[in-house]
């Protein structure tokens, strides 16, 4: 089946690695000497003592696309532990490992939430995977007063492919675990989420700017809100001040409402690492 025109996110996986040591049978039954192959790493779906599993779009794409082999090895997350794995079976829908060794990960230091008010799905969909590359922990998308009404009726059944987008861009940038997608909740809800630092971007803001605010902290656990094309409403910003919200601006120029989710991640990641 061809995909949708538009459509970003493929039904499979993508993955990008490091390297190692192989050595691949020639076909007399002599080694070759030892050469360079990419290593790739895949999110587990299904575990099981020492053995992991791909299965469905997962284990089609490694199958059909990328040809795995027998006793070839990749890196495969396990309860959110990163294991050296060799293919132990190959179906047509279910790839089997045997799980290797553990392999140290960097641990993160920064515990990063999105709450992104809900836009044009195309956007919000491509938020979510550099979001998600960038680092985030978790995204929660939010149902705001400029929300339009068909998108968020529509967003209870989006959640399941926004989770796919994040599994895939989490095993593409080789991250350890996928960013939790929460279900979409409204805003006076999300304003009483429980945090150290609470930041709402905000386009009348003139004195703070979101890296003035992000240095004057030295928490590691953050609450980022971005609104939806429009922007928040006047009694929108006073609910997230009545509940602790600091609010912050990316300076004095417009931006979409994905270019601001994009570029506040990052500063937020990067100053807060810093």
């Amino acid at each position: 089946m061809k995909p949708r025109s538009g459509d970003r996110i493929q039904p499979t996986a993508q993955a990008v690695g490091a390297t190692i040591s192989s050595t691949p049978q020639a076909p007399t039954g002599r080694k070759k000497p030892l050469s360079l192959m990419t290593r790739r790493r895949w999110i587990a779906d299904e575990i099981s003592g020492n053995h992991a599993a791909l299965t469905g779009a997962h284990a089609v794409h490694l199958a059909r696309v990328l040809r795995a082999r027998i006793g070839q090895e990749f890196d495969i997350l396990a309860n959110g532990v990163l294991h050296l794995a060799r293919v132990a079976t190959i179906n047509e829908d279910r790839i089997e490992f045997e799980l290797g060794e553990a392999i140290p990960a960097e641990a993160a230091t920064v515990q990063l939430t999105l709450l992104l008010a809900i836009f044009k799905f195309d956007r919000m969909e491509w938020a979510i995977e550099k979001a998600t590359e960038l680092g985030v922990s978790r995204i929660i998308p939010i149902i705001a007063r400029r929300t339009d009404t068909h998108l968020a009726a529509a967003a209870v059944k989006r959640t399941d492919r926004w989770r796919r987008i994040a599994l895939q861009a989490a095993e593409q940038s080789r991250r350890t675990s996928p960013p939790e997608v929460a279900d979409s909740m409204k805003i006076r809800d999300a304003a009483s989420l429980p945090s150290p630092l609470k930041i709402v971007l905000s386009e009348v803001e003139r004195q703070n700017q979101l890296k003035d605010v992000l240095a004057a902290s030295m928490d590691n656990e953050i609450l980022l809100a971005v609104g939806p094309q429009g922007g928040w409403t006047d009694d929108e910003l006073q609910l997230f001040r009545d509940h602790g919200w600091l609010a912050a601006s990316l300076g004095p120029t417009i931006l979409r409402a994905e270019t601001a989710a994009i570029a506040a991640a990052a500063i937020t990641m990067s100053e807060s690492q810093g």
